[in-house]
């Protein structure tokens, strides 16, 4: 998305830092809640950053509860994103398959669909037969169970950010490209936290009381400005689009075929028009900031595809991308509100299902920020929870 120049506000009632799914879907929820004043800072373009790298994945199925409504939330609003905020975003609701080799895991998605279940969502486990029925290029030879809830599926990432950013604009919001921030101004308050003044810039100082960190993979350092800890690192992930399938494969690919992963290895495919988009996590990465593609990982890929969908060997790949999960210590999320710096919140360190909570997040911070009850309670993933030791962690991270 091209960067926008405009005048940078002298005054804020809240600045949002970051203009992923995550900024841009919370400076939306603000200005059309009527908050005036709202400002979100992207130091690139809107979606340069994770969001932009997304398989695009949008699902419910989770194993803690409060990633089960928040997904459940998003399904919502990404199915009336067309009239709210108003933009097409190809969303496909073929549902998320994921397949099951290993006891434990059955046992593990046998009770987070029971979960599922008591909260709505109508997901269910099936045995390998009805699993190769939705995803017939896979083998199942090997599976045990499956877990799978219709209603999931995958949209473009970069549509979703243009459909908040365009709302946000609309409703009042002023949305800036090409402007980082590089400081948070905080003065003493006499008892308690400190009180955030204002945000310093490449384009200017804004002065404002209210500073709402999404900058994703960068959080730690965006928190750092204001004295919090956010103990959020990022760590890549690569995917890949095959060329065009011919005949003989598209037929094993339906359209209707789900976004299917093979839960032992994490290794995921989905149809991308005529071809396929695939990815898989390397046990071998680092945490860092690399944004290069590399090889090292393509023979663990490769085995992937040779045991679980063969028929994908003989496709060429026609490109390829980097980008970067935003990871804590329990794969959970960080939401909430600073107890070490007034007025400063928090909406990062997703591990991978970042962008399909955008909509129920963007809801969740608008409430804090106004003083209102959020529809889910998310105290929980409060970013302090480290602090003794605790984690909340999530088992259907890929």
């Amino acid at each position: 998305m091209t960067p926008t120049r405009a005048t940078l506000p002298g005054r804020a009632s809240a600045v949002v830092i970051g203009g992923g799914v995550m900024g841009t879907s919370i400076a939306f929820h603000l200005a059309e809640a009527g908050q005036d004043g709202v400002l979100l800072l992207e130091r690139d373009s809107l979606g340069a950053g994770s969001t932009s790298k997304a398989a695009g994945g949008v699902r419910a199925q989770f194993s803690d509860a409060l990633n089960v409504a928040m997904g459940a939330r998003g399904l919502q609003a990404f199915a009336d994103f067309g009239r709210r905020p108003g933009q097409e975003i190809d969303l496909h609701r073929v549902g998320y398959l994921f397949l099951l080799t290993e006891p434990e895991d059955v046992a593990a998605f046998g009770q987070a669909v029971a979960l599922q279940n008591a909260m709505g969502v109508p997901s269910q486990l099936l045995d390998a037969g009805e699993a190769a029925a939705l995803a017939p290029i896979v083998r199942t030879q090997d599976v045990l169970a499956a877990a799978f809830h219709s209603g999931d599926g995958y949209c473009s990432p970069e549509s979703v950010v243009l459909g908040y950013a365009t709302g946000a604009r609309r409703h009042g919001a002023a949305v800036l490209t090409g402007v980082e921030v590089t400081g948070i101004e905080t003065r003493d308050s006499g008892a308690g936290p400190g009180e955030i003044v204002a945000v310093v810039t490449t384009a200017g100082r804004v002065e404002t009381s209210t500073v709402v960190c999404a900058a994703g993979a960068w959080s730690a350092e965006i928190g750092a400005m204001a004295g919090v800890d956010l103990p959020v690192v990022p760590l890549r992930r690569q995917i890949l689009v095959t060329e065009p399938m011919p005949a003989p494969v598209a037929a094993l690919v339906p359209p209707s075929m789900p976004m299917t992963i093979d839960f032992s290895s994490t290794f995921y495919l989905h149809r991308e028009g005529p071809a396929i988009l695939l990815g898989m996590s390397d046990p071998d990465e680092r945490p860092g900031f690399r944004l290069e593609r590399d090889d090292g990982w393509l023979p663990r890929l490769t085995a992937a595809i040779e045991h679980r969908a063969p028929a994908l060997l003989d496709l060429g790949i026609a490109h390829g991308w980097a980008g970067l999960y935003e990871m804590t210590p329990d794969h959970n999320a960080l939401i909430g509100e600073s107890g070490g710096a007034q007025r400063f919140l928090y909406a990062t360190g997703f591990s991978g299902h970042g962008f399909l909570q955008g909509p129920a997040v963007g809801e969740v911070i608008r409430d804090l920020v106004l003083g209102r009850e959020p529809f889910v309670e998310v105290s929980a993933l409060s970013a302090d929870r480290f602090a003794g030791g605790a984690t909340r962690p999530e088992n259907a991270v890929v």
